[in-house]
């Protein structure tokens, strides 16, 4: 091995460390944990080894709705909050003058606390025995009923938190994209312009393929995002997520170690490891697909 190779592992052996440390040595140990049956915490003692813990957490109907709440989460917010952080850096992309101060604008919500905004959020959409809300307010003039959007419906309170969650993660991703759309060179605007094309073949033929490793990387760090998402559900509901019925894969998760029903590390590890196969399953399918569609 050539000096300059021992260098280079030499410069990335804290780096290394640090990784095997704190990430690789956890994912082992918590592993190892969703395998061990009954185990207790206190005494470091467990019954056996096996995948009965697997079995328990796929068939409890906490974790099932969990399931279903995460990915419809998924499904719904990273598409949209993409498609609608890009439409609005498009526009500021063209607006010359205060540019910079709707870029600030835009930008606010990312660094308010999430819980302060959930607080906002659940204030504006809460319908008490005192007031319906803002929200339903507004709703009432175009002859709406009121709905009771933190303690009612299934759906009322999935559109919430999807709501809540686009509002939460648009301001990064208009910044990522206006950036990106800053760094496109203009002569391919140019050249464009003297051969006639139109603005929708200019933005599909140039703009698109130009930023595309931006949304990608959008794309990715939004569904493991999503995937963990658990703050944003806390904001709106309250810590008793499974009684709402809007618990997430992370809220299970920590219900199972600290909750109420908690005390159970090896089912909280079982869904801590379906949750890691999940999301590394659904970056993988991401990977591949980025080969054909992203422009390096």
């Amino acid at each position: 091995m050539k000096k300059q190779q021992y260098k280079a592992w030499l410069y990335l052996l804290p780096a290394l460390i640090f990784l095997v440390i704190f990430l690789v040595y956890p994912l082992f140990d918590v592993f190892v944990y969703s395998l061990e049956e009954s185990y207790n915490f206190a005494s470091q003692t467990y019954t056996g080894v096996g995948a009965y813990n697997y079995a328990y957490v796929l068939h409890d109907p906490y974790f099932l709705q969990a399931v279903q709440n995460t990915f419809i989460l998924v499904v719904i917010t990273v598409p949209l909050s993409t498609l609608l952080a890009l439409l609005i850096s498009l526009g500021l992309s063209s607006i010359k003058a205060l540019r910079n101060l709707y870029q600030t604008i835009y930008f606010l919500p990312y660094v308010t606390n999430t819980l302060a905004v959930g607080l906002v959020f659940m204030i504006l959409f809460q319908k008490t025995e005192y007031t319906v809300g803002l929200v339903n307010l507004l709703l009432s003039v175009f002859g709406i009923s009121s709905i009771d959007f933190i303690d009612g419906p299934y759906w009322a309170k999935m559109f919430v938190l999807c709501f809540y969650t686009i509002w939460v993660v648009l301001p990064f991703k208009i910044l990522v994209l206006t950036g990106a759309l800053a760094s496109v060179n203009q002569d391919y605007y140019k050249a464009a312009k003297i051969d006639g094309a139109s603005r929708w073949t200019i933005f599909y033929k140039i703009t698109l393929p130009m930023i595309s490793p931006m949304l990608f990387y959008l794309i990715i760090t939004g569904f493991i995002g999503a995937f963990k998402a658990y703050s944003d559900a806390v904001a709106l509901f309250g810590t008793n997520l499974n009684a709402a019925g809007m618990n997430t894969i992370v809220g299970y998760v920590y219900d199972m170690l600290y909750g109420s029903s908690g005390g159970y590390p090896s089912y909280a590890s079982s869904a801590a490891i379906i949750l890691f196969v999940i999301v590394l399953t659904i970056t993988c399918i991401n990977l591949l697909v980025s080969k054909k569609y992203v422009q390096y």
